[in-house]
C-alpha cells in the first residue's frame, strides 16, 4: 500500500512540475508552486520524516508562497515575451544536472535498510534507547530536533526568519520607491507651463501685462 502512495504522489509532483513549466501565467505558477510543496510535504510524511515535512509546508508553502506573491505585486503576473525563448543550452544544463544528482544517488543504501551506515552509528542507539526516559516525548525525531538539537534548530529557525523578514522589508522599499516616484511624475509640470505668481494680474498701458514676480 505504501509503495503505491509514494507512485501517486510521486505522478502527481511530476505533473505539477510540467504544469508549472508551461504556465505563462506567474500567479498560476506561484499557486502550483506552493501545491507542489503541499505534495512533497505529503510525500514526506508517508516516507516517516515528518520533521522534513514540517518544514517543507511551513517554508515552502508557506512563507515561500507569501514572499513570492509579494513580489508579483510589484510586477506583472504575466510572462514577457522577450523572456519566453527556448533555450536549449539551459535545457542541456538542467538535464546534466538532473543525470549527475541522479548518478549520485547510485551507491546510497536502500530505503528503510537496517544495514545502512547511519544506523551503526552508536548516538543512535542512545537516542533510540534513553530519549523515551530522558525526555519524555515518544517520537523520536521529535525528541532530537527539540532538545538534542535544541540550539541548531533555534538557530536554524532564526535565520529562516530573518531572511523573510528582509525580503518583506526589500519589498516594502521598492513599493515606497514607486509610489514617490509615482507622486512626482504625476506632480512635474510641462515644460512651457508658466508659474501661478508670474501670471497676469491686470492690463498696464500700451497693451502689454503687467508681471509680478
Amino acid at each position: 500500500m505504501a509503495d503505491v502512495i509514494h507512485l501517486v504522489l510521486f505522478t502527481l509532483l511530476a505533473t505539477v512540475a510540467f504544469a508549472i513549466i508551461r504556465l505563462h501565467d506567474l500567479f498560476a505558477a506561484v499557486m502550483l508552486a506552493g501545491v507542489f510543496s503541499l505534495l512533497s510535504a505529503a510525500l514526506f510524511t508517508v516516507m516517516d520524516a515528518v520533521d522534513v515535512a514540517f518544514t517543507e509546508a511551513a517554508v515552502g508553502a508557506g512563507i515561500s508562497t507569501i514572499l513570492m506573491l509579494g513580489t508579483l505585486a510589484l510586477t506583472d503576473s504575466e510572462e514577457k515575451p522577450e523572456f519566453n525563448r527556448r533555450r536549449p543550452l539551459a535545457l542541456v544544463a538542467v538535464c546534466l544536472a538532473g543525470a549527475a544528482f541522479f548518478y549520485g544517488t547510485l551507491d546510497m543504501p536502500a530505503y528503510g535498510d537496517p544495514t545502512a551506515p547511519i544506523h551503526g552509528h552508536p548516538i543512535v542507539e542512545r537516542y533510540m534507547e534513553t530519549s523515551l526516559e530522558e525526555i519524555q516525548i515518544p517520537n523520536v525525531v521529535t525528541a532530537v530536533l527539540a532538545s538534542y538539537r535544541g540550539y541548531d534548530t533555534f538557530g536554524e529557525t532564526t535565520v529562516v526568519f530573518t531572511a523573510a523578514v528582509g525580503v518583506l522589508l526589500g519589498l516594502g522599499a521598492g513599493r515606497r520607491r514607486r509610489k514617490v516616484l509615482g507622486r512626482a511624475t504625476d506632480g512635474d509640470q510641462e515644460p512651457d507651463a508658466v508659474p501661478e505668481t508670474w501670471q497676469s494680474v491686470g492690463p498696464a498701458v500700451g497693451g502689454d501685462e503687467e508681471k509680478s514676480p
